[in-house]
């Protein structure tokens, strides 16, 4: 049977029970069909590139399904009658990936970085004028570069 990778949107005003209960809807109806979901990550609630159907923000959903086209068509159909579901896309893939997705291996590491004992992102900083520029120099006191000056004796050594 073919692989499948399948992201679906919820709205933001539902609960994640309400998702999981969403999943595992849709998990049923490919297991009723013939097909297996071997993978379900729930990604959490983030912000949208732009407004869908007047919201913000999403539950997203991640699941890899090995299941026939068939079911694929039935879960999609359902999922276009739900009120719930901003958006869905399912792309066909030629193998499942193990482990974590890549957006989770990304939450993780934000979470690392935030609590992490070395935490010199600039949050709260101002502008982090205090941070160490290396060999680039300091600013100076107005917060700009200090330009380079034409050397004045070199200009009359020329016109002498």
């Amino acid at each position: 049977m073919p692989l499948y990778e399948h992201i679906y949107l919820a709205r933001q005003d539902v609960t994640s029970q309400q998702v999981e209960a969403l999943t595992e809807t849709l998990k049923g109806i490919i297991e009723a069909h013939g097909g297996k979901v071997s993978k379900v990550e729930y990604w959490g609630v983030k912000s949208l590139a732009y407004r869908i159907r007047k919201n913000r923000k999403a539950h997203f959903t991640l699941m890899n399904i090995d299941a026939a086209p068939a079911a694929l068509a039935e879960m999609e159909r359902q999922m276009r009658i739900n009120e719930d579901v901003l958006r869905f896309m399912t792309i066909r893939v030629e193998e499942l990936e193990e482990g974590q997705s890549v957006m989770l291996q990304k939450r993780d590491r934000d979470d690392r970085d935030e609590r992490g004992p070395g935490n010199d992102r600039g949050f709260g900083g101002g502008r982090g004028g205090d941070r160490d520029r290396g060999d680039r120099g300091s600013r100076g006191p107005s917060g700009r570069a200090p330009r380079p000056r034409s050397d004045d004796s070199f200009a009359d050594e020329a016109h002498s």
